[in-house]
């Protein structure tokens, strides 16, 4: 499958075979370290950039790019500030004369469209504030791996309409798996998104539910939970706990969804808020096996658009 030189900014940027191509990357990377050893990144170089720090998006990056024989530059928050001190397009210009590939953790997700634009590299979405398209791949990444499949299964998002609730129903949509977003009234997902990934969902067999009916968890395969306000929305935490209160992942939860239900969280975790502590430590649940395979998937990705 020939990825060469494409960007990576939504789940949409793929198709079906495409996704699944990378999965199957990422499944031969992790079980042989042999592969690894081949350095299939020799002398190519990441320019990783940051305006949201994270501690899975860096380590698992520049371990990553580490392992396959390539090198990873780390540019802080402050060391470009990208769009102010200089501007996106002049930063994609430059860093396409010296790196391989480009990925970023930004707050606005124009930002990743602009270095897409004029950078003459791949750029890689590390996270947005519409798309978090690589925490997706490693999500289905992990449901294979205890699933055995994708297509067909039913997997319920509890938490807010975010860039994480996006990026799971594109990704649904794609490989056949139905998705219900179960979230307050007043923070559903994008209208556009749910329209988008309702029409790509009808190619491919799966189904996309919005609903604030919790029962909408009964005889779930996976259900997925995210923190109540992301980075940015501090002001907001307070009010947003008040009603986010019964949306979480619980004894009570897992009640209602299948007995071999799996549950994910994209971490870091608030326990005693979305999820739980001891919901989090059942053998249900593969929240560290879902952040371990953010890296092998991510190798994955840069792999394929490296050539």
């Amino acid at each position: 499958m020939n990825l060469t030189g494409r960007n990576f900014l939504t789940m949409l940027d793929f198709s079906q075979e495409e996704i699944l191509a990378v999965l199957e990357t990422a499944k031969r990377l992790k079980a042989n370290p042999e592969e690894k050893a081949k350095h299939p990144l020799k002398n190519k170089t990441l320019a990783m950039i940051f305006q949201k720090p994270s501690l899975r998006t860096r380590v698992s990056f520049e371990t990553g790019m580490t392992q396959l024989g390539g090198h990873a530059i780390y540019l802080a928050p402050t060391d470009i500030s990208i769009g102010k001190r200089e501007t996106t397009e002049d930063i994609a210009i430059v860093l396409s004369g010296y790196v391989d590939i480009i990925m970023a953790r930004v707050f606005g997700h124009d930002i990743v469209q602009d270095l897409a634009k004029y950078a003459t590299v791949p750029v890689i979405n590390g996270l947005s504030d519409f798309s978090h398209p690589c925490q997706i791949m490693a999500d289905l990444l992990t449901i294979q791996e205890r699933k055995g499949k994708l297509a067909g299964l039913n997997a319920c998002y509890i938490g807010d309409g975010n860039n994480v609730a996006h990026s799971l129903m594109f990704g649904a949509a794609r490989v056949g798996m139905n998705m219900t977003i179960i979230c307050p009234e007043g923070y559903e997902p994008k209208a556009e998104v749910t329209a988008e990934a309702t029409r790509v969902g009808s190619e491919t067999g799966s189904t996309i539910t919005i609903t604030s009916d919790l029962a909408a968890t009964k005889n779930a395969d996976v259900v997925y939970a995210d923190v109540w306000a992301s980075m940015g929305q501090e002001e907001e935490a307070a009010a947003r706990k008040k009603l986010f209160e019964k949306y979480r992942i619980d004894a009570e939860t897992m009640k209602i969804a299948d007995p071999e239900c799996l549950i994910l969280h994209c971490l870091p975790a608030h326990y005693g808020d979305e999820i739980d502590y001891a919901t989090s430590r059942t053998p249900n649940s593969a929240i560290f096996q879902q952040a371990e395979n953010r890296m092998h998937a991510q190798s994955a990705i840069m792999v394929h658009l490296a050539g």
